[in-house]
């Protein structure tokens, strides 16, 4: 391993774009001539409005530069957000996680924040149009459902809803970004566990009378044909689609640019390959009187009208592919076991390193997200991490998505100090939340803490039939800091793919999880606690779904198993607030961290994990005195 000097100063230099500010287009100096060239457009066009969502035309997480139009206009560049522009008025819409962001990069003069959780935007909407409006929209980035919304909304107030033929910002957008063309690669059948001819047909078996599936999702085409790519950041998607018939060939429509003489050869004896411009053709032709269906969260507007258009009927349900993806077989989950068993290697060197550098008051944020990647490279099996890193120091941890840029880098001082990361490898995601103390944290702090640690050992330790969701189980996690009269504002845990989104749905743990939780399914586990101005808390695990056997049950039980390898900072630990079986529980997840990950660790840093995962009981006072990190 590099010394820990010139692992910082070398890897910040190596991935300096990690915290450039998100792009120079982005600039909210320009915010205000943009709009105004938006308005402009908007006269010339005959429409009164238009309609901004983050998104691209498979409603991706990360979506390639080319779509980041909301970024682009309003400066805002968080994952999840829609801007609505109005001749005399603009709003941006995000939840309770980027609300802070949002006013930090956005020229609140210009467009109105808006809570997204309590204002819809087809309600904002509705309040500020009039009658005989025309509000225009994308139909390649909206999909059929959120499309009818605002067009049942705005029909019911005398307004009108407007397909437009081309998106008018990217006609404004000078210097537009080209679209992706990452090279597509076969993903090995000994890590996807299936053949692709075994998924097609479990596919077909879900048609339930359909004459076709159109496949919008790039993580369910990734799957289904065992492949990956690179067209977006952090997720090794293949931006594309496929048309899967309930007998026949499948049509897969990828840019040729894409793929290499060997991949194509083998993916053809699976698939024909178009390019993505003739699925609109295809489609019109091949949908005369048949039922062709979309899945509901992903699919383009734009296609569904060409069906219904020519004759055919669209059918808008959940892709089948989703919960097949989500439900991860043996081989797969054996793949993300040894990807975290690897990972743990890297957070150990890394903890044990910001354990010795961090007292001295000289790290930034950026110093201590560079060593960890640092670190997870020299693995040699980094493929990527699997989001950008949530490097936070003290009030910038109140903030659960703040993301560090050179403009916003801090020093890491004495209090709380947040990290979220996570891992691309070939055989698994990985995704993982540490809180560390540096220095003496104070009694408040360790109370929300151990509030936070209770609430995810009470998920941990959680034993719950078959047929439970995530709806029914988030408050178990959130019990402890109820009692003190505090909450946080995100979900407990999300879907983790194999080797492919590190937020995967359909399955989470939050108040709208309704998904039955089933064997295989990997889903985060991170409650958290957010005191603006201040600090933040999170503490997170990956788990695993799995069966769980109880003498004399009368139902089929499951629990979780988890899968994260890493100590939990025992010093921000109130003992006399966690029960027996609590500290038992944390006793013997350390004992596991300790077990798998002292033979692969150097001596010195053996000497360090066990004085991290030390019992409880013998916690006592602060202890910053970690070995030095490995020269290995």
């Amino acid at each position: 391993m590099l010394p820990v000097p010139r692992a910082v100063s070398s890897v910040a230099q190596m991935f300096e774009s990690r915290f450039q500010s998100f792009d120079v287009q982005s600039d909210p100096a320009q915010a205000k001539p943009r709009l105004a060239a938006r308005r402009e457009k908007l006269k010339h066009e005959n429409l009164d409005g238009f309609i901004v969502p983050r998104a691209d035309e498979h409603q991706n997480e990360y979506v390639p530069k080319c779509a980041e139009r909301l970024a682009w206009l309003t400066g805002f560049t968080g994952s999840a957000g829609l801007a609505i522009v109005l001749g005399g008025k603009a709003a941006l819409f995000v939840d309770g996680r980027y609300t802070l962001q949002a006013r930090g990069e956005v020229d609140t003069q210009l467009h109105a924040i808006v809570d997204i959780t309590r204002t819809p935007p087809s309600s904002w909407l509705v309040e500020h149009v009039k009658e005989g409006q025309r509000i225009g929209y994308d139909p390649w980035v909206h999909t059929p459902g959120q499309a009818d919304t605002y067009r049942e909304k705005l029909a019911a107030k005398g307004a009108e809803l407007v397909a437009v033929a081309t998106n008018p910002i990217d006609r404004i957008w000078t210097g537009r970004p080209d679209a992706p063309q990452g090279a597509i690669m076969l993903y090995p059948e000994r890590l996807a566990g299936e053949s692709v001819l075994r998924k097609l047909a479990r596919i077909r078996e879900k048609l339930a009378g359909a004459d076709a599936l159109l496949v919008s999702d790039p993580h369910a085409l990734a799957w289904a044909f065992n492949i990956r790519g690179s067209d977006v950041a952090h997720t090794p998607l293949p931006l594309g689609y496929a048309l899967i018939p309930a007998k026949g060939k499948p049509r897969l429509y990828l840019d040729g640019a894409k793929l290499s003489n060997s991949v194509r050869a083998k993916l053809s004896e699976r698939a024909d390959i178009e390019e993505p411009g003739r699925l609109a053709d295809d489609l019109g032709t091949r949908a005369r009187d048949k039922k062709v269906r979309f899945d509901a969260a992903t699919a383009p507007a734009k296609l569904v009208e060409i069906v219904r258009s020519n004759g055919g009927t669209p059918e808008i349900a959940a892709d089948p592919i989703a919960l097949m993806k989500a439900r991860k077989n043996a081989r797969e989950i054996d793949g993300v076991k040894a990807a975290h068993l690897r990972d743990g290697v890297a957070l150990v060197h890394f903890l044990a390193w910001f354990d010795r550098q961090a007292p001295k008051g000289k790290l930034t944020e950026i110093d201590a997200a560079s060593a960890l990647e640092a670190f997870r490279q020299q693995t040699g099996k980094l493929r990527d991490i699997s989001f950008p890193t949530i490097s936070a120091t003290g009030a910038h941890a109140a903030s659960p998505h703040y993301r560090v840029t050179r403009t916003s880098n801090a020093r890491i001082g004495r209090g709380l100090f947040l990290i979220d990361s996570g891992a691309q490898y070939e055989d698994g995601t990985t995704d993982v939340t540490r809180t560390i103390a540096v220095g003496r944290p104070t009694r408040e702090m360790r109370d929300r803490f151990t509030r936070v640690l209770k609430g995810h050992i009470a998920i941990s330790r959680l034993v719950f039939p078959l047929g439970t969701s995530g709806a029914q189980i988030d408050a178990l996690a959130r019990q402890y800091l109820w009692a003190a009269g505090l909450d946080f504002d995100h979900g407990t845990g999300h879907g983790v793919g194999a080797y492919l989104s590190v937020h995967e749905g359909p399955q989470r743990i939050s108040k709208i999880g309704h998904v039955t939780l089933e064997p295989g399914m990997i889903l985060s586990n991170e409650p958290g606690y957010y005191k603006a101005g201040a600090y933040g808390i999170r503490i997170e695990n990956l788990v695993v779904v799995a069966p769980r056997t109880i003498k004399g049950a009368e139902r089929e039980m499951l629990g979780f198993d988890v899968l994260t390898l890493a100590p939990i900072d025992i010093n921000l630990v109130e003992p006399k607030l966690m029960t027996d079986d609590e500290s038992a529980w944390l006793d013997a997840y350390h004992k596991d961290v300790r077990t798998k990950l002292s033979p692969l660790v150097p001596a010195n840093l053996r000497r360090w994990l066990t004085s991290a995962t030390r019992r409880i009981s013998e916690a006592g006072p602060v202890r910053r005195t970690p070995a030095r990190a490995s020269k290995r």
